[in-house]
């Protein structure tokens, strides 16, 4: 699996600034952070800080982000829409190369939403899948070529006879087939509609719930929710039996109106956050997003904690974009778990445009002892992105460097004015404290300068 060196990880120059203390022997530090929050400036510029660019993943050392009809075709007479996928280096955020999507030698574009969900499976391979409406009777799936930007059409999934809108999916096990079996699911917005896809090692999809492809859920946490409300998501959970290691048995379906609640594959609610901590709620249920891991012989949750506003009860500070870290309980289980970090301190609070979801997922990985680690990358459409390591021996202090305020790798002028953009601004921009006093003012121009002169 891909492992991201520690010793190079923020040579790109902004973290969070955050030194985050070891909880349980096991330590945190953020690689890089590029958003709204430490560098307004760069994020801005991007193509891919758009609302159009909702989904983001991971994998073999890249991040891709893919955007629905980002470019602008002319073919003879016609105007068409074009589909991208971003792909930067993990290690540092910087771009990398942009992909055109085409499927059959076409421009893949033109559709509502046609690139919402970008993803990869367990053996590497990269997929993209459109939002479907509540017309649509089938959800196509495609592989990604991560060098050219072909897509090559792997199913195209019946719904049945109960029709929703899908926003994401989620997939487990091997898109291919080729070695291991392959689950897809997906969530019906505002409904109360699971949809299920199972293949075997070599074979085709077929409905996963008993051969039909939904199943309507009929308990909910809280009791009052009657359904997932908008743009739910799911995620399934690797199996501890490594001969059913990919069958998605269990899941967690995170809805508009709901916390994480996990099911199994009978529509059976296995855990909720009834008998969590009040404290380690999500503190604005409205955003969408929950995986797992284990590190050191502990199950760990991700899940999002607050979209654009919430409180943190512990410290009554207003909270955005930001994701819990926490150790389940004994089982392991929702109920008794703790919390170990909540990150970054903020990643923005500007809306998407109801994207509801913030992408997230991880990577194993060992250090140069042999140790675990585990690379863990969050996105929240239109406000940013960060990657951390988690770990017993990971990093120390987070490093960057010294005044590069804007976060383009260097000290220049342009940093002189974006602390001042910050100071006309309120004072906001957490990467503008550049003397460390604790507040952005012209004291930090004046340092910036001083930096300049050297």
């Amino acid at each position: 699996m891909f492992m991201i060196a520690s010793a190079t990880a923020a040579a790109w120059g902004v973290t969070d600034g955050v030194k985050y203390e070891p909880v349980n022997d096991i330590k945190i530090v953020n690689l890089w952070i590029q958003d709204r929050a430490h560098t307004p400036e760069v994020w801005s510029s991007k193509p891919y800080c758009n609302t159009s660019a909702r989904t983001s993943v991971m994998t073999g050392g890249y991040i891709y982000i893919s955007r629905t009809n980002a470019n602008t075709v002319i073919q003879g007479t016609d105007t068409l829409a074009q589909s991208v996928v971003y792909k930067l280096n993990a290690l540092n955020g910087e771009m990398v190369k942009e992909l055109p999507l085409t499927l059959d030698g076409a421009i893949y574009g033109n559709t509502t939403l046609n690139a919402n969900t970008v993803g990869v499976d367990n053996f590497g391979h990269l997929f993209i899948s459109p939002y479907t409406s509540e017309l649509a009777t089938e959800q196509p799936v495609y592989l990604l070529n991560d060098e050219t930007g072909e897509l090559t059409l792997v199913a195209t999934l019946d719904k049945g006879d109960a029709l929703s809108r899908c926003d994401y999916i989620d997939v487990m096990g091997d898109l291919t087939r080729e070695q291991a079996e392959c689950n897809i699911m997906t969530v019906g917005a505002s409904t109360e509609l699971l949809y299920r896809w199972h293949a075997d090692q070599g074979d085709d999809f077929e409905g996963g719930f008993e051969g039909d492809p939904y199943l309507a859920i009929l308990d909910f946490y809280p009791e009052t929710v009657t359904n997932w409300g908008f743009a739910p998501v799911v995620k399934m959970i690797l199996d501890e039996d490594e001969d059913n290691r990919y069958s998605g048995n269990l899941f967690y379906v995170d809805g508009f109106t709901t916390a994480p609640i996990m099911y199994d594959v009978t529509g059976t609610l296995v855990d909720n956050f009834e008998n969590v901590d009040p404290t380690f709620w999500p503190m604005d249920v409205g955003a969408n997003g929950v995986c797992e891991f284990t590190l050191e012989g502990r199950s760990f949750i991700v899940y999002v904690t607050a979209q654009y506003t919430g409180v943190d009860e512990a410290t009554m500070i207003n909270k955005a974009c930001q994701v819990n870290i926490c150790e389940l309980g004994e089982g392991p289980a929702l109920a008794g778990m703790q919390r170990y970090w909540m990150v970054p301190d903020e990643l923005g609070a500007v809306s998407d445009g109801g994207t509801r979801v913030q992408s997230m997922n991880i990577e194993y990985g060992t250090d140069s002892e042999g140790n675990e680690e585990v690379t863990l990358y969050i996105y929240k459409c239109y406000n940013g992105m960060a990657v951390y390591k988690i770990g017993k021996n990971v990093g120390g202090e987070p490093a960057g460097i010294a005044g590069d305020v804007n976060g383009d790798g260097e000290v220049t002028i342009a940093d002189v004015n974006a602390v001042i953009d910050m100071i006309l601004a309120g004072n906001q921009g957490k990467n503008g404290d550049v003397n460390g006093d604790g507040e952005v003012g012209i004291a930090d121009a004046n340092a910036v300068i001083d930096i300049i002169l050297k």
